[in-house]
């Protein structure tokens, strides 16, 4: 049994073998309908318990269906619902009920300490569908897509523009020691990376390079990734936030600026017209909707690796 919180938990050989899993499952799935359970159906007989503390589309489509290729089936769970740390229950009392219901747990939500302390007390794995730290299956998924664009990612470029301190460029750092890339950060001094993670790179000589200069960022890369400037529970000034964050926009002059055949990545949501233009985000570079039907593809490989 294994947790899937940060991709720093994880040694190198194991991503390259979720990532390598999740290639051959999608090749093998060619021609299936899109519900239709893989031919060797490794869930079948089993149930994830997903828990969303925060709204979610791709995390909650992209699960569900993940589950159902494999065989198994989902309960998905919402906090107001349930004995979640609330009332006359504690969430190791949760965390124990759930762990004689099910096989293994999802949990999306704001506090990455309450994901550690219910993962504490489970019997089962439990995955970080996203916290307010990490999102360790999105980046999963931007490996797989990168590699079936542009090969290998050992040794490519990966430059990252906006607010570098959120759940995603979190992870894209320590993906980058973990899979041995460059990663340029090009972001305002505001909104640094997290002191933490910067740590955790130096001590794993991590090829990072943060700048307050987009554009040095994004020379010669082979992909540019950005995210939403204003995240779900974001507690600050929103127009001024936005208005530190507009040199930092993705378009067609910065795009200019990274190879000629380089990608463009976006998580999702989007903010049309803010962190990236429309004629890039639904341009011949952009590969973010084979990216979101790439986290279904990567979780499965997740699911698999949690249970052994």
């Amino acid at each position: 049994m294994k947790n899937f919180i940060n991709i720093s938990d994880c040694s190198s050989e194991e991503l390259r073998a979720i990532i390598e899993e999740a290639k051959k499952r999608k090749q093998n799935r060619s021609g299936f309908n899109k519900s239709a359970p893989d031919k060797d159906k490794p869930f079948d007989g089993r149930t994830m318990a997903m828990i969303f503390e925060k709204p979610s589309t791709r995390t909650r489509m992209s699960f569900d269906i993940a589950v159902k290729q494999l065989g198994g089936s989902s309960i998905i769970l919402n906090p107001d619902g349930i004995h979640y740390g609330k009332g006359d229950e504690s969430l190791r009392d949760t965390a124990k009920v759930l762990s004689e219901y099910v096989d293994i747990v999802m949990l999306r939500t704001s506090s990455h300490k309450n994901l550690e302390e219910f993962g504490k007390h489970l019997n089962i794995p439990i995955i970080n569908g996203l916290s307010n730290l990490s999102h360790p299956c999105q980046i999963i998924s931007d490996i797989l897509t990168f590699e079936e664009s542009k090969g290998l990612i050992k040794g490519k470029t990966v430059a990252w523009v906006g607010d570098g301190n959120n759940n995603m460029s979190n992870s894209l750092i320590e993906a980058a020691g973990k899979f041995n890339f460059n990663l340029r950060i090009g972001c305002p001094k505001k909104f640094s990376p997290n002191k933490n993670v910067i740590k955790w790179a130096k001590k794993n000589k991590v090829n990072l390079l943060i700048t307050t200069k987009p554009y040095d960022a994004v020379e010669r890369s082979d992909c540019v990734m950005t995210d939403k400037w204003i995240s779900m529970n974001d507690k600050v000034n929103k127009s001024q936030k936005k208005k530190i964050l507009k040199p930092y926009q993705v378009n067609k002059i910065m795009m200019r600026k990274a190879n000629p055949d380089a990608i463009f990545m976006h998580c999702l949501p989007v903010g049309r017209g803010e962190e990236v233009t429309d004629d890039i985000i639904d341009g011949k570079q952009s590969v973010v909707w084979r990216q979101a039907l790439n986290r279904v593809h990567a979780q499965k490989s997740i699911i698999r690796w949690c249970l052994g």
